[in-house]
This record gives C-alpha cells, sequence and structure tokens, in this order.
C-alpha cells in the first residue's frame, strides 16, 4: 500500500500540493507556480520523501490549468486520481476550520484519496481523443454562437419588418440568409419583384430554381403585405445584413470543423463499431469518444459509465419513504446528450429499439422516461459491441447469417 498521498488545489497560474502520511499528518505543503521546472522539482521532492514507497497522487482539476500537471505525473507512471472540485466543496465541512485556503483544499483531497476506494484513477488519453475533446467543444461553441445570432437577428426583422420574420425558417434555410445579405426592407423586395429577386437568388449560390422562386413568392409576398415604414428601419436594416452575413461565415466554419471531426473520428479504431449502432453517426460517435477518452477499460463496467452519463438513477429514500430514484447530481452532460440523442434517432428508425419504446410507452412512460429507458440499454449493447469489437446487427440481419 502506499505510505504517501499528495493532494493539489490546481489553478491557472499556481498549484497547492499537501502530502500526508498514513496517518493523515501533513509532511509537505507547497505552493507551485504552473511551469514545468517547478512542477518536476515539487515531483521530485515527493519522491524523495517517499523513499522508494508508493505515492497516490490527486488533484481536482481534470483538465485546463491542471493538464500540464497531469501529463507530467502520467508521464512518470504516477497513479493519480480525479477528485471533482464539488466533492471536496462538501467533504471540507467535515474537516475542522470554517475558513477555506488552498492549503486546506489540497489536504483535504490528499486525504479523501487516502481513505476512499471508489475514485478512479486518470489514465493517459488517446491523441485522437484529446483532439476530438477540443474539436468538439469548438463545434458547440461555433453553434451557440449561430443561435445567438439567429435569435438576434429574428429579434431585429420582428422589430421593423416582422412579416419577413414569419417568412422563413432562418435556422435552416441557407436562402434566406442569402436574401437578407442583399434585400433586407420591405420598399427594397418590392422594388425587385418576384422573377428579378429569384434570378438573383439563382445567380448568388442558390442551386435550383423552383428554391429560388418559392422564396422569391415568400418575401415579396410579405413586402406586400407592409408599406409602413417602422423608425430605425435604415439602421436595423443595416444590423440584419451584418448578421446574415455572420450566421452564414458561421455555417461555413462549422461544415470545414465537421470535415475535420468526422476524419479524425474516422482514424479511432472503434469508430465502425460505434457508428454501427442506429442513431449514431460521426458527430455523436465523436462526442461519445471525446467524453469517454475512447478507452472502456477506465469505467470498469457498463453500470460505471450508465453512472457517468446520468442514465443510472440513484435513490433517494429517507424513512419510510422508498422507491424514490433521481438523476444523480454529477454526471457528464455531453454523454447523456449523445445517447439520448442517439436513442431519439434510433426510436424512430431501429426496428428494435422501437419496439423498446412502444413497450415502454405502454408500460405508462412519458416519451422523455421511454427514450432514457431506450438510452440506457443502448449504453449496455455499445458497451458489449466496443468490448468484443463487433458490428452491431439487427435481429434480421443475424437471422439471414445463421440461414445462410
Amino acid at each position: 500500500m502506499p505510505e504517501l498521498w499528495a493532494g493539489t488545489d490546481a489553478g491557472k497560474v499556481e498549484h497547492h500540493c499537501t502530502v500526508i502520511d498514513t496517518t493523515g499528518a501533513t509532511v509537505l505543503t507547497r505552493r507551485v507556480p504552473n511551469n514545468e521546472d517547478e512542477l518536476l522539482q515539487l515531483l521530485g521532492d515527493v519522491w524523495d520523501l517517499a523513499d522508494g514507497t508508493p505515492v497516490t497522487w490527486a488533484v481536482d482539476l481534470n483538465a485546463g490549468g491542471a493538464a500540464l500537471w497531469i501529463a507530467l505525473l502520467v508521464n512518470h507512471g504516477q497513479r493519480l486520481f480525479y477528485i471533482p472540485g464539488r466533492t471536496v466543496h462538501h467533504a471540507s465541512g467535515a474537516y475542522r476550520g470554517s475558513g477555506k485556503t488552498d492549503a486546506k483544499d489540497a489536504f483535504v483531497i490528499a486525504d479523501q484519496a487516502r481513505m476512499r476506494r471508489d475514485l478512479q484513477p486518470l489514465q493517459e488519453t488517446s491523441e485522437i481523443a484529446v483532439d476530438l475533446k477540443i474539436l468538439t467543444a469548438r463545434r458547440m461553441d461555433l453553434s451557440a454562437d449561430r443561435t445567438r445570432a439567429i435569435n438576434r437577428l429574428r429579434a431585429q426583422m420582428l422589430e421593423y419588418f416582422p412579416a419577413l420574420e414569419r417568412a422563413f425558417d432562418y435556422s435552416n434555410s441557407k436562402t434566406s440568409l442569402a436574401l437578407l445579405t442583399k434585400y433586407q426592407t420591405p420598399a427594397a423586395l418590392r422594388r425587385i419583384g418576384r422573377a428579378r429577386l429569384a434570378t438573383w437568388l439563382k445567380n448568388h449560390g442558390v442551386r435550383m430554381l423552383s428554391t429560388a422562386k418559392s422564396a422569391a413568392d415568400a418575401a415579396v409576398t410579405a413586402a406586400e403585405a407592409q408599406h409602413t415604414v417602422v423608425p430605425g428601419e435604415k439602421t436595423a436594416a443595416k444590423m440584419v445584413h451584418t448578421l446574415a452575413r455572420e450566421v452564414m461565415a458561421l455555417d461555413q466554419e462549422i461544415a470545414g470543423l465537421e470535415a475535420l471531426i468526422e476524419g479524425r473520428f474516422r482514424e479511432h479504431p472503434d469508430a465502425e463499431v460505434i457508428t454501427s449502432m442506429p442513431g449514431i453517426g460521426a458527430m455523436l460517435g465523436a462526442e461519445f469518444i471525446a467524453a469517454t477518452g475512447g478507452d472502456m477499460t477506465a469505467f470498469g463496467s457498463p453500470d460505471r459509465l450508465a453512472g457517468v452519463a446520468g442514465l443510472a438513477p440513484v435513490p433517494r429514500d429517507s424513512g419510510k419513504v422508498s422507491g424514490n430514484l433521481r438523476r444523480p447530481r454529477r454526471y457528464s452532460r455531453r454523454l447523456l446528450r449523445m445517447f439520448y440523442l442517439s436513442a431519439q434517432v434510433a426510436s424512430v428508425h431501429c426496428p428494435e429499439s422501437k419496439r423498446f419504446y412502444q413497450r415502454k410507452r405502454a408500460e405508462g412512460k412519458n416519451h422523455k422516461q421511454a427514450v432514457l429507458a431506450l438510452a440506457r440499454r443502448r449504453l449496455n449493447v455499445l458497451w458489449a459491441l466496443i468490448r468484443d469489437h463487433r458490428i452491431f446487427e439487427t435481429a434480421t440481419t443475424r437471422s439471414v447469417a445463421v440461414a445462410a
């Protein structure tokens, strides 16, 4: 058994490390700059204190400012645990003193690593998983930026041209965005007319003439329904023009990023297995690798993975009240989103998933509960497929293979 436990309260500029022995007594406490040389010096000093016995390390961050420190510890073969900040915060209340300092937090982290037996060690993450984590996080940021820009565009249009705001679904219509880069006011649309507007759209990226004609008709019809000039129209139209261009630029950036994500995801050895599951394409598969690190052995069992994904309810019983099940307070929202979205798709397009979903609805569960139950079932299947490196097969496919 290790005789020293080292807890690190990580920060962006500095970390605080506290080392304790088997009795819980502090043998070293030090504030260290987040630089490689100083961190390596700390590592060497703790090794000297250990005098050949194993050291267990723990940290309250698993990314961000702690990334360099984690990489150094993993590269030097150290046993490292991740204890979330929320856990440290709640545990601190059981220790003497009401104050909060980095030194106390580091001590709590080390002591929790010494006493607890339910912690999972941090392991070296593959280069593909790290790349996908970065790329998918960027894609989420861009998608959020796009949603904000579209909401602002629609709100701006509603203030001076509500008929045109209602005419299109700007979230899914590139044609409408192209139109707004040139024509934003009722007067401008009435002047150009349907035929000329359809021709302009066809010459500016709208491939199908029928789509251009339909969009032109909807826009001019909206313009003919409003002849009043609302105060601020000119300035608002400029803002709409800017926002439309911004959304189109974001669409291009997202498309390029998705191509990078798909290409990197296809390089993962389990990519074919993961995408063989109905409802999981390259984007959701990449989210899965990014959230799990691509290594199922780190979780130990599908039940553990289900707990991390928020798909394993935990009891909230008290006194005579029993049977209350709730989602755990701490779980990966990215993993839950990935399994939920894929289950929704599978419940429509996969016969086996559809039957399972309908059975849960017949049992009295609402749509959300039935989809979550299906997501939990599919997690077990995906775990088994990755474990055995086997492609998903429907019952029909299996029966055909057996008959052949």
